[in-house]
């Protein structure tokens, strides 16, 4: 018997060791049963299995090698782990201190303030997201690795030493045995994990909507005027101005509007011999009178102006329907 394992023995139990050694020599080796076998080669896999998911979700957590190793050494030490910042609210902190010193009361300084803001409950959300795994699902995986296999492990080292066989096979089987309730657990846990991971991106979304509304309030500064003689040749869109999935903000009604819709008559207006265009519709809407034309999001029209109009509108024809519809709600086409 390797002398390692006798060492093993007496660092478990002194009678177990005195028994043990008592024993070298006269056991006679006994081949294990099919079951226990089948139990062994399973237990093995799903430590295998265990310690690959165990090490992936480390790096998918802390993805940064250097502050893991600095956990592992805070966890053997049992010292209490620092909190981290980071990267959303660290990227929050620096848009507003930026914005301080370009202006809060700036455009783009107030714009930062509240961008800012939300990358930084993103971050909390994120570190609420990891110290909901670190202990839900991370550390059961742990304990398995560390104390229930080091277990099943020390018993199979008695098997194979070939001491006190029929009863340590007997306990090796009822460890070994509890291996379907370890898939419960850790199945239980996987749930917890996957439920605290959709919570993690729910409020991330939730976030980014607030976000899209709190951006959708400040003035569009690149929103383009069409001349009154036509629509112009660049080929930029005018509705860029807002954020990828931003819903523009309502118009309120202007009096040069109110003026217009008295003045013009929709069913009367020709398109011109040359400056329509087609443009894609970036969002739903609904017309408020029948001067307008209601627009469905991905739809192609044709699009023109006439002179006197305001230049935050145009007229829009699909098929035999025509009204007036938002610049911003389009992207010109070439």
């Amino acid at each position: 018997m390797p002398a390692n394992c006798v060492n093993h023995f007496k660092s478990m139990s002194p009678c177990l060791s005195r028994y043990t050694e008592e024993k070298l020599g006269q056991a006679e080796k006994t081949e294990l049963d099919a079951h226990l076998e089948n139990l062994i080669a399973r237990a093995d896999c799903t430590k295998n299995w265990t310690e690959k998911i165990f090490r992936q979700t480390e790096v998918l957590l802390q993805p940064n090698p250097s502050a893991r190793i600095e956990e592992f050494f805070y966890e053997k030490l049992d010292r209490k782990i620092p909190s981290r910042t980071t990267n959303a609210e660290l990227l929050g902190q620096y848009m507003q201190d930026a914005a301080k010193e370009f202006g809060a009361g700036t455009p783009y300084g107030s714009t930062l303030i509240t961008v800012g803001e939300y990358q930084r409950r993103l971050g909390g959300a994120e570190r609420e997201f990891l110290q909901t795994s670190a202990i839900n699902f991370l550390t059961p995986l742990r304990n398995f690795l560390e104390g229930d296999w080091k277990t099943i492990s020390a018993e199979h080292e008695l098997r194979v030493a070939q001491t006190e066989f029929d009863r340590q096979a007997e306990v090796t089987r009822l460890l070994l045995e509890g291996i379907s309730s370890t898939h419960v657990n850790h199945l239980r846990c996987l749930h917890e994990f996957v439920e605290a991971q959709a919570a993690y991106y729910t409020q991330c979304h939730k976030h980014m909507q607030d976000l899209q509304k709190e951006l959708s309030r400040f003035p569009n500064a690149f929103a383009v005027n069409a001349s009154t003689s036509g629509v112009s040749a660049d080929p930029s869109p005018p509705s860029t101005a807002t954020l990828p999935g931003a819903s523009p903000t309502s118009r309120s009604p202007n009096p040069s509007n109110a003026l217009e819709s008295s003045t013009l008559k929709i069913e009367e207006v020709k398109p011109p011999a040359t400056g329509t265009r087609k443009a894609k519709v970036l969002y739903d809407y609904d017309a408020a009178d029948s001067s307008e034309l209601s627009l469905l999001a991905d739809e192609l029209i044709t699009v023109y102006t006439v002179p006197g109009m305001d230049p935050d509108w145009l007229i829009g024809e699909r098929g035999n329907q025509k009204g007036k519809v938002p610049v911003t709600y389009l992207e010109l086409l070439s």
